[in-house]
């Protein structure tokens, strides 16, 4: 992931370096900034976590995000602007022959391997948060925005609205289906409530790749696996 992260800086670093700081942009035909809504389609997943999690991870971990946000252009360099605005996040990450026993009642989450027990055929943890994010953009062409290429790196401080797990299919350890049912679970207490993440997004027009990258631990102090840092990568398409 650090290496996607350095990937993604170094373009950002890369474009800027062609802003034309001696136009006289009061007499260009400026068009309105984009990018005022944003859909964010990723492959999500954790790192910092013990062999012991991590390889029961497996299927098609994925995320869903939208935000709508404000773009302000420098009035200096319009190649440079400010957005903020409001989103939502969510994220699922799937679990084989596991439980992430969020219901239980004591101060540690439980992550119980379940190689030779009964289990869900189809498991996920899923969390959902509000957001506020905030990005730093540069416009590769001011005057033609929606067809330019364009870079920018922000960060997004959210809260959590919702943490569940979802099994479907209960089987035995060979794989025979015992019932076919589905079972919530929707508890928040090991979560951190409050999460700070780093996000960088690089592209042309409409559509760009985005990568994020939580800052802040994911799970409460002395509740589970200090290093646990969820990231994604993926598309983001944007418009109006």
């Amino acid at each position: 992931m650090k290496k996607i992260i350095f990937v993604l800086l170094t373009a950002f670093i890369s474009f800027t370096g062609f802003a034309q700081t001696n136009k006289d942009w009061k007499k260009a035909a400026i068009e309105k900034p984009g990018d005022h809504i944003l859909l964010q389609l990723t492959s999500d997943n954790w790192s910092g976590v013990p062999d012991s999690i991590s390889s029961h991870m497996k299927g098609l971990s994925r995320g869903l995000g939208i935000s709508i946000m404000m773009s302000k252009p420098f009035k200096t360099d319009p190649h440079w602007s400010i957005a903020f605005g409001l989103g939502i996040n969510g994220s699922s990450i799937f679990f084989d022959k596991m439980k992430v026993d969020i219901g239980a009642t004591g101060t540690v989450l439980p992550f119980k391997n379940l190689d030779s027990a009964d289990r869900f055929k189809k498991y996920k943890l899923v969390t959902v948060f509000a957001e506020v994010p905030v990005e730093l953009r540069y416009s590769f062409n001011p005057e033609k925005e929606s067809k330019c290429w364009k870079a920018a790196l922000g960060l997004k401080i959210g809260t959590m609205l919702n943490a569940h797990t979802k099994g479907k299919t209960l089987v035995n350890s060979s794989g025979t289906t015992i019932n076919s049912y589905t079972l919530k679970e929707s508890k928040k207490s090991f979560f951190n409530s409050t999460r700070i993440v780093a996000t960088a997004r690089v592209g042309m027009g409409n559509f760009s790749l985005v990568g994020t990258y939580q800052l802040s631990a994911f799970l409460k102090d002395g509740a589970g696996p200090a290093g646990i840092r969820p990231y994604q990568i993926g598309f983001c398409i944007s418009g109006l």
